[in-house]
């Protein structure tokens, strides 16, 4: 290790104060931010989206205020091929896709780990919020959620790999959002009550089926919405518009309240249902990535999280191959989604994960 980092910064206060614990740890850091996009070019004009002159401006200005360079890496023919063009085929597959896991994956510890390997730099450093801690009697490092679980980031990057775990620094992982807050304050950080960046960084106000209109040449036309025996109950407006679980926005009258089942595109229909149809006992997910072991063994008693946010919930996990797995739960859960990740937990740390193929 050379102590020579990158800094991942976006403008926002999170990277802000990694930069500056980072130094302050005795690093020679560079500051640099991802050129991902102009947001012109995809039809976005507000303040609160990333890639902004703005944030920028605030990156540079921060990276002077604590003496060190500041550099803006154009990767914005990545992020459409890596992040945006698998962003759109995963709807044209009937998926919900997770667009910020592709970034991390491809982008900020793929692309910017290399760019810093180019440099000579060991290190590249950002603000997620999780925690990566070396493991003496597995030799492995592992990735735990933060402290505070509030703003825990670890579900958004279950698939990094050892090389990439060995060469990150994530300082704010101990860290409670009040501290870093406090801690961008006391430095006279000019973004220290900047808020943060929501939905897609990419897509305006949340409008996915939109912007996937205008950026490619999906088919999107109207099919029949039907329940799960056959039966026609309305016509729905174009696959893109629904994903697994929604409820408004149907247009479809009944007695009780129907929800997106399924997404069939071979036929273009989206299969409705009442609530209690929307629970699964199990998922089966590939493109995995194991952290704290190399493989499971055996079925394995773990804690899992189909969505982000949401509250683990415990399964008995068996890996069917080297890029497959299968997961029990041991209560139905409601609208698992295939494209989205699910990620294994043993207590607070990441065992693995993996994107969902099926749900039943």
């Amino acid at each position: 290790m050379n102590n020579r980092a990158i800094i991942a910064m976006s403008g926002g206060v999170d990277s802000s104060v990694a930069a500056y614990l980072t130094i302050s740890q005795g690093y020679e850091c560079v500051g640099a931010t991802m050129k991902l996009f102009n947001n012109e070019d995809i039809g976005l004009c507000r303040e609160d989206s990333c890639c902004s002159f703005e944030d920028t401006k605030d990156a540079k200005c921060v990276a002077a205020k604590l003496g060190m360079p500041h550099y803006v890496f154009n990767f914005s023919d990545k992020f459409e091929s890596e992040v945006i063009a698998r962003f759109i085929d995963a709807y044209r597959h009937g998926r919900t896709p997770n667009p910020c896991i592709d970034c991390n994956r491809y982008l900020k510890f793929e692309h910017l780990l290399k760019r810093a390997e180019e440099l000579d730099y060991d290190t590249v450093v950002t603000g997620h919020y999780a925690r990566i801690e070396w493991d003496e009697p597995r030799k492995r490092f592992l990735l735990k959620k933060a402290v505070d679980e509030t703003k825990d980031q670890s579900y958004v990057l279950y698939s990094m790999t050892q090389d990439q775990l060995a060469h990150t620094k994530l300082p704010l992982g101990g860290l409670r959002k009040t501290q870093v807050r406090e801690i961008a304050k006391e430095q006279g950080f000019i973004n220290a009550d900047k808020s943060e960046s929501q939905d897609i960084c990419f897509v305006q106000d949340g409008d996915y089926a939109t912007f996937i209109e205008q950026h490619s040449d999906l088919d999107n036309a109207p099919g029949d919405f039907i329940d799960v025996h056959g039966k026609k109950l309305g016509t729905h407006r174009g696959i893109i518009h629904y994903t697994i679980g929604q409820r408004k926005g149907l247009g479809v009258a009944a007695a009780r309240p129907f929800y997106v089942k399924e997404i069939r595109m071979l036929d273009n229909t989206v299969v409705l249902c009442e609530q209690e149809g929307l629970y699964s006992k199990g998922l089966s997910a590939d493109r995995i990535n194991m952290i704290a072991t190399e493989k499971l063994d055996g079925p394995a008693r773990l804690q899992v999280r189909t969505r982000y946010h949401q509250e683990e919930q415990w399964a008995t996990v068996t890996q069917t191959g080297a890029d497959s797995l299968d997961v029990i739960f041991d209560e139905p859960q409601c609208a698992i989604a295939p494209g989205q990740a699910v990620v294994l937990y043993d207590g607070d740390i990441v065992v693995g994960g993996g994107t969902i193929v099926v749900s039943d």
